[in-house]
């Protein structure tokens, strides 16, 4: 569980947007606290509307930086004009609204609150299905927050995936810190029957996104899980699968319940299964026993497989974990290999999006946007923005079928048709 401090400038969009990272950040089990001096992290949410205005954020961020552990940039500033920060020294991760969550996490599982019980936010119901996790990972600080996997009953998860959309969900979010190991502790793998028995029993116009799900555990049910999914156009064409480096030494060092062969093999089976599908995941650089080459084969690896979403964390220590007994990289080598990776993934990423302009895909709006903006997902769950929403009639919950007109790196634009 991480400390966070965020600022936010500039105008209502903004607020909504620090609104919705902060409500990501506790759902996670983060903490704000009052000054960056006392936190693990520091958030700033830019604005860039004028010069002065500018000035104004590079020298905040400067100061920002010098108070606090990590520096995290987002906002308007940082999407248009991200390589001033840069180009001033200022030593932060220049993120996307969407993606500021994931990075706090340190690599880490999520943390939700106490219980298991369901949320609605607008349009999205949260189910966790199970808390704990079976993983040991030698820099993670959650397991000592949430102990091992206690998996209810998949009944008990199909009521309350049904009660969410009989109150008007129409999209819902399973969580878990390790949603691929649902039903272990029971000594089952139940993930695939939960999932099938949801788009089977549940009447309704609603989709599903699976959440995080460690390469371990879902090695073991890939084939019947990319079955399912085939099989039901109410799940989401996504899945996180947080494979952490390239390196199967670190992952060793880690004590990650995986190599690296086992994420291809997964990866390989929903590319056979799924014509048009996301993969997400998540690498840490910087571990303490990384070398140049275990880097390099991180690089390799991302290069590979492709991700369509990506989630770069330079590693930070956690108290209390294994990994903050051990010495450390340098913050310059930490920054380099972030910044190399952090290139690699806009450009991989950008490719995926360029690739879907002129293609329809069938969208669910999901949240207002900026602006007269309202943000949608399409099958594989990748964020299509359609302008003039307002005008267009188009509400959270509505399906409605867009052609992609462009992007802008890490999500679309789309016309209704």
């Amino acid at each position: 569980m991480a400390r966070y401090h965020i600022e936010t400038y500039g105008c209502t969009s903004n607020r909504g947007e620090s609104r919705q990272i902060e409500s990501a950040l506790r759902d996670a089990g983060h903490y704000p606290v009052d000054g960056p001096e006392a936190a693990d992290v520091a958030i700033m949410n830019t604005c860039t509307v004028v010069e002065k205005t500018e000035r104004n954020m590079l020298r905040r961020a400067k100061e920002l930086q010098s108070e606090t552990a990590d520096l995290i940039v987002t906002g308007c500033m940082a999407l248009a004009q991200g390589e001033e920060f840069r180009e001033e020294g200022v030593d932060a991760q220049i993120l996307h609204w969407d993606d500021v969550p994931a990075a706090v996490t340190n690599g880490e599982c999520p943390t939700p609150g106490p219980g298991t019980e369901p949320i609605l936010d607008g349009v999205v119901g949260i189910l966790p299905i199970a808390r704990g996790c079976l993983s040991n990972c030698s820099y993670c600080i959650t397991k000592f927050a949430t102990g091992r996997v206690d998996s209810p009953p998949v009944e008990e998860n199909v009521e309350k995936a049904r009660a969410l959309v009989h109150a008007g969900a129409k999209e819902l979010r399973i969580t878990g810190q390790d949603t691929g190991v649902y039903g272990w502790d029971t000594g089952e793998r139940k993930l695939p029957e939960l999932l099938d028995r949801i788009c089977t029993e549940i009447e309704g116009d609603f989709r599903v996104r699976v959440g995080m799900a460690n390469p371990g555990g879902i090695h073991g049910i890939r084939e019947e899980l990319a079955a399912v999914f085939d099989r039901h156009d109410e799940l989401y064409n996504f899945i996180h699968l947080p494979v952490q480096s390239g390196s199967d030494t670190v992952l060793e060092d880690m004590r990650r319940q995986h190599r690296v062969e086992q994420f291809v093999e997964t990866v390989e089976t929903f590319d056979r299964k799924l014509d048009y599908w996301t993969l997400s995941t998540d690498f840490i650089v910087g571990f303490p026993t990384e070398t140049d080459a275990d880097h390099a084969q991180s690089m390799a690896l991302f290069r590979e497989v492709k991700p369509e979403k990506v989630n770069v964390t330079r590693f930070s220590k956690r108290p209390g974990t294994d990994a903050a007994e051990m010495k450390g990289l340098g913050g310059t080598i930490k920054k380099e290999r972030s910044k190399a990776m952090s290139e690699l993934k806009r450009e991989i990423v950008a490719e995926a999006y360029e690739s879907m302009i002129g293609d329809r895909h069938r969208v669910m709006a999901v949240r207002e946007g900026t602006g007269d903006s309202m943000k949608c997902r399409d099958e594989a769950y990748r964020q299509i923005i359609v302008r003039n929403a307002d005008e267009q009639e188009i509400e959270p919950g509505d399906f409605l079928d867009v052609e992609v007109t462009s992007h802008q790196t890490v999500y679309a634009f789309g016309d209704p048709v």
